[in-house]
């Protein structure tokens, strides 16, 4: 399938307690990474942070969006159909003295330091996790967190309204994270993270409408699932892989046997993953977060593909 070289990785951002959970993008000619600000990996103190660079080397805060009352969770950021950037979110609010319910939110911007928004979006108790913008579409998967065991794909035309275009794309198990990619083919893919007993990935294909999908058991644990196919039409997956020990690694992806292949295991321990991932200049550019070097913090990678 080729080879991974790791170039260069350098830790980009530490100064909460607990920094982590990464999207990155590439827009008006910089870099904006996106990721979670707290105390711990689950407190409820959750904010959102954006970072942005010129070169990839140098950052600089962009924003802070934090909701009193509410964890915010595992931002994601895309440039929408007319040209700005949006983050989504989950936020979490308490319920009683033990409980918690989610709901996913949007902000917009047209500088990356100011922001529009919140707007509550997909259904009460599904977490859209993440949107791909095609044909001026945003696509994305939603899980089902109260009740868990279901997968739904929603479709919008601004990012502030979403339709629920397949209610029930996946039942069974706990799916839930996922990564939705469209091919230069026409075909969508979908990596979707899995938990409980049958905790392997699944890999969903979908032909246009993209509205009925047939899945595939993978064979692995992933965690934080990320996806891109390259300009040659290779696949890549990024994510937390559990065998022997926990860590960040890249992969390649065979869709037509449904089969990973560990290529570059990255700097990483404990408590990491969460990668966002471009194709920029011949190079893979991936963000992600870690604890290997004790204090959890955000880190950029670059990555030469033969």
């Amino acid at each position: 399938m080729g080879s991974m070289e790791l170039l260069s990785v350098k830790r980009i951002w530490d100064e909460a307690p607990h920094s982590a959970f990464t999207d990155l993008a590439r827009w008006d000619g910089r870099w904006w990474c996106t990721f979670r600000e707290a105390d711990g990996h689950v407190s409820g103190d959750g904010a959102l942070r954006v970072i942005a660079s010129d070169d990839g080397a140098s950052w600089e805060s962009a924003a802070r969006i934090a909701i009193d009352g509410l964890d915010l969770r595992d931002p994601k950021i895309s440039v929408t159909a007319d040209n700005m950037l949006m983050l989504l979110a989950g936020e979490r609010h308490r319920t009683g003295a033990e409980s918690w319910a989610n709901s996913s939110l949007t902000w917009f911007s047209q500088d990356g330091q100011t922001w529009h928004g919140p707007w509550h979006v997909a259904d009460p108790g599904v977490w859209l996790w993440r949107v791909t913008w095609t044909s001026g579409l945003a696509w994305g998967f939603g899980y089902g967190c109260q009740p868990q065991g279901f997968l739904r794909l929603y479709q919008s035309r601004c990012g502030r309204r979403f339709e629920a275009v397949t209610p029930d794309a996946f039942t069974g198990g706990y799916p839930n994270e996922t990564k939705l990619i469209f091919r230069a083919s026409g075909e969508a893919l979908c990596l979707l993270r899995m938990d409980g007993e049958d905790a392997n990935a699944r890999l969903g294909e979908a032909e246009p409408p993209w509205t009925d999908w047939r899945w595939r058991d993978l064979g692995a644990r992933i965690g934080g699932p990320e996806m891109i196919e390259l300009p040659d039409g290779r696949l890549i997956v990024c994510g937390r892989l559990y065998d022997e020990r926990i860590r960040t690694s890249l992969l390649w992806l065979d869709a037509g046997e449904a089969a990973l292949t560990e290529a570059l295991e990255l700097p990483s321990a404990g408590d990491t993953s969460y990668a966002g991932i471009i194709w920029h200049e011949d190079l893979l550019w991936v963000s992600y977060y870690s604890t290997h070097e004790q204090k959890t913090s955000i880190y950029l990678a670059k990555v030469r593909v033969g």
